[in-house]
């Protein structure tokens, strides 16, 4: 018998039966329904499940919290149930239905960068690799790539993945747009690569270089800059959504015999002209504004409100699904002023949360069936995955996650008020010290301190105040 057998069957019926499944996917931690008629789930009961850990309804879609054995389990679900799964995009336009304007963009927001994660998180991994191994010099002595010729060699080496997966991301967002809107993903790769071609002055060298010296490409009554946009994310979405929109209109109008030929020549072409004559331009402004605003308010004489309202308000963000929009601001800080401040905040949030769940361990400690449900969530949470402890353990109580917001915030203030700076994203929870420049990391260690201490010590005071916890004694 399969491990999860039971719980699928139980699952299955409390969910309505699988005639009640209209699409069903699965993404790191859960299992993501989207139901004929969503009222039939019995929320409470399947909330009981020993392999739940919470559900939430978002975008359209009803989401069963599984935690890392998401996987294992989806593939007995579609076993006992028959029902062939589908990719995340043929599920959320069956989904769109159940969609407000704002959930639409935010899901858009979020489909772009999804499949672009994985890479993410390597590159933060790498870079943060990178940091330790180039900037930190153990007990007094220099950095290793200045004492090994070995290390030297490695650190030169990994930066040819970090600079892929960073200074070329507009490649994998064109392409990701491509895939998400179900047009040629091929030509979206093309376009990316347009974007960040050596033959373009790169993007990080313009602000250094005079007007006179950028070169150009020269048509007699006009000439274009020829200015790559490397790490830039704005002009890739605006560019990307630009050739999704000509190939349907082309693939429209074109006739079957030729398609083929024509559209892929009519789409492409066209794209590439108006992205480095009109979208280019104007993108990168728009990045820059949006960044410089970012920045210029954590930076700021109120820098420390800045840093306490996301600090606190994080959490109920990733909740609704926004806090995939920190993805595009991170990066484009990355790009315009060397690191991000944004994310230090985020990784403190994931250990806040995670701190909370550890009270909660601490106060469940003669409660096998709790334990087995937090100990994985807590672990989870310290390493940048947060969905498991907020849905299995904080938000089932309510004032474990108050508590881990309160002490996000508090940490967040400590970080911003000391100037703590991250050089990429991607690697979250405790682990998150690896992205942060080495200048910063004591200041950060505090942070972190902070996001563990607060939370733990507020969530047992708190406890004994809950109903759920009256009679615990909390020593």
């Amino acid at each position: 018998m399969s491990k999860y057998q039971e719980e699928v069957a139980e699952l299955t019926r409390l969910i309505g039966g699988k005639e009640n499944i209209n699409a069903l996917t699965h993404c790191m931690t859960r299992l993501r329904f989207v139901l004929v008629n969503p009222e039939l789930a019995d929320i409470e009961a399947i909330s009981k499940l020993n392999s739940v850990k919470g559900t939430f309804t978002q975008s359209g879609q009803f989401q069963v919290i599984i935690g890392n054995d998401v996987a294992a389990f989806y593939k007995q679900f579609v076993v006992f149930t028959g029902i062939e799964g589908v990719d995340k995009s043929t599920l959320t336009q069956s989904a769109k239905s159940n969609q407000t304007v704002i959930q639409k963009i935010m899901s858009n927001i979020a489909e772009i960068f999804a499949p672009l994660i994985p890479a993410i998180i390597c590159g933060g991994l790498i870079l943060g690799f990178r940091n330790v191994i180039g900037d930190i010099g153990f007990f007094g002595n220099e950095p290793l790539v200045k004492t090994s010729q070995f290390w030297a060699g490695v650190n030169h080496f990994l930066w040819l993945i970090g600079e892929a997966i960073f200074h070329f991301l507009p490649v994998g967002i064109t392409w990701s747009i491509t895939r998400k809107m179900g047009t040629t993903q091929i030509l979206g790769i093309i376009l990316g690569i347009t974007l960040v071609s050596p033959q373009l002055l790169n993007a990080y060298s313009v602000a250094q270089t005079a007007a006179e010296n950028i070169p150009q490409w020269n048509f007699g009554f006009a000439s274009i800059p020829m200015i790559g946009y490397q790490a830039q994310v704005i002009p890739a979405i605006l560019a990307g959504f630009v050739l999704v929109y000509l190939e349907r209109f082309f693939t429209r109008i074109i006739p079957e015999v030729v398609r083929i030929v024509i559209v892929p020549f009519l789409t492409l072409l066209p794209t590439v002209i108006i992205a480095h004559v009109v979208l280019g331009p104007i993108g990168w402004t728009i990045g820059d504004f949006i960044s410089s605003v970012v920045n210029s308010g954590l930076t700021s004489s109120f820098g420390w409100l800045f840093a306490a309202l996301f600090g606190f308000l994080y959490a109920p963000l990733v909740i609704t699904g926004l806090h995939h929009m920190t993805n595009a601001i991170d990066l484009q800080l990355m790009s315009q002023f060397g690191g991000t401040n944004l994310w230090p905040m985020i990784a403190l949030s994931n250990i806040a949360q995670g701190s909370a769940v550890l009270a909660m361990i601490y106060i469940q400690r003669k409660d096998e069936k709790a334990k087995q449900i937090a100990i994985p969530s807590a672990i989870s949470c310290y390493l940048g995955v947060t969905e498991p402890a907020m849905f299995g353990v904080n938000l089932k109580y309510g004032f474990p996650f108050i508590c881990a917001m309160i002490g996000s915030a508090i940490a967040a203030v400590i970080s911003v008020g000391s100037g703590v700076m991250a050089n990429s994203i991607g690697v979250g929870g405790i682990p998150g010290f690896l992205a942060i420049q080495t200048l910063h990391i004591p200041m950060f260690f505090v942070a972190m301190l902070v996001a563990v201490i607060v939370p733990f010590t507020l969530t047992l005071l708190a406890s004994k105040r809950s109903r759920h916890f009256k009679n615990v004694q909390v020593s």
